[in-house]
């Protein structure tokens, strides 16, 4: 049975990979096909995330083991394959490609293709281009656009001399430095 996988990006737009891989193969196939449809290194941590229907993040597979604690449900790519944990078309899963700055693809099973098997996966759509695998401080702080100017604690026409004369002066305060009422 073959797998198609639509991937999407909330940072760019009209950006899309679809990629069909052998529902045999392991999560880590899927995560080289991914890497690998985007240009990107091999050398960084991620995670995928099987997800509900309205992207809650559920079961993690890890591309390491992360956790050694018996109580929880430890799935690593390498060891998990695809058709262990996903076996329904519309399946969502979240795939962090950087976890330093929680940046990740939304994707879908759209597709389930019984009675054919493949090799190795491919991509079979590749639209607009994928976002930077990383992100500098810099490129992440510029990224969130603040305005600090004289307007940024309110009113440019502030003037000091608005203020009461008692000011703090007028607060009382107990023994021990609290506000007294």
């Amino acid at each position: 049975m073959v797998f198609k996988f639509t991937i999407l990006s909330d940072e760019v737009d009209n950006f899309v990979r679809v990629i069909s891989i052998d529902s045999e193969a392991t999560f880590l196939d899927l995560h080289h096909a991914i890497l690998d449809s985007m240009k990107y290194e091999k050398n960084l941590l991620t995670s995928f995330f099987l997800c509900g229907d309205d992207w809650g993040k559920e079961q993690e597979i890890t591309l390491i083991e992360m956790y050694t604690d018996s109580e929880y449900d430890n799935f690593v790519m390498e060891d998990t394959k695809l058709e262990d944990l996903i076996s329904d078309e519309k399946q969502k899963l979240i795939y962090v490609f950087d976890l330093l700055n929680e940046r990740a693809f939304y994707m879908e099973l759209s597709e389930i293709l019984p009675g054919i098997r493949m090799d190795k996966p491919e991509c079979i759509l590749s639209k607009g281009e994928a976002p930077a695998q990383t992100i500098s401080d810099e490129e992440l702080i510029a990224g969130v656009n603040v305005n600090v100017d004289e307007n940024f604690y309110g009113d440019e026409h502030f003037d000091l001399t608005e203020l009461e004369d008692e000011g703090f002066d007028s607060m009382s305060f107990d023994d021990s430095g609290m506000f007294d009422d």
